[in-house]
């Protein structure tokens, strides 16, 4: 079950914050969550690349987190954006640098790299934080 962990969107000028039970789905209604942001804020160009990296970061946590849940953070900063996921595993994820090419997981946080201009793990009292930057102007 989904709930709204903070003010609701229409109240929100450059931030969204959600609470979420995900599912194998849950980063479809995400993405469009984010793009709908992006096109607010006047950085459409960063959808595709900020997308992906968000639907690695659900996907990590739909695979390793008991129980699924999450909280998306979506901030418009003066560089571009911000995002970040918060979940209850204290478990930090690697990014895959050796194994099997061929291999349906493990790449990733390799794909999080690529798309975005910064990206980390921060550990909380609580479990851990990924988060990505992509920068961008408004145009």
């Amino acid at each position: 079950m989904n709930h709204a962990t903070d003010r609701s969107p229409a109240e929100i000028g450059g931030s969204y914050r959600m609470g979420f039970t995900v599912g194998e789905h849950s980063a479809r209604h995400m993405r469009r969550i984010l793009r709908t942001y992006l096109d607010r804020w006047g950085l459409p160009e960063l959808a595709d690349g900020a997308e992906l990296a968000l639907t690695e970061l659900v996907a990590n946590v739909v695979r390793h987190v008991p129980g699924r849940h999450c909280t998306v953070l979506i901030l418009r900063r003066p560089e571009g954006l911000r995002v970040e996921v918060v979940d209850r595993s204290p478990d930090l994820p690697r990014p895959s640098r050796e194994g099997d090419a061929l291999a349906e997981g493990g790449r990733g946080l390799l794909l999080v790299e690529a798309v975005t201009d910064r990206w980390g793990t921060l550990p909380i009292p609580t479990g851990k934080t990924v988060w990505f930057e992509c920068d961008g102007k408004a145009g």
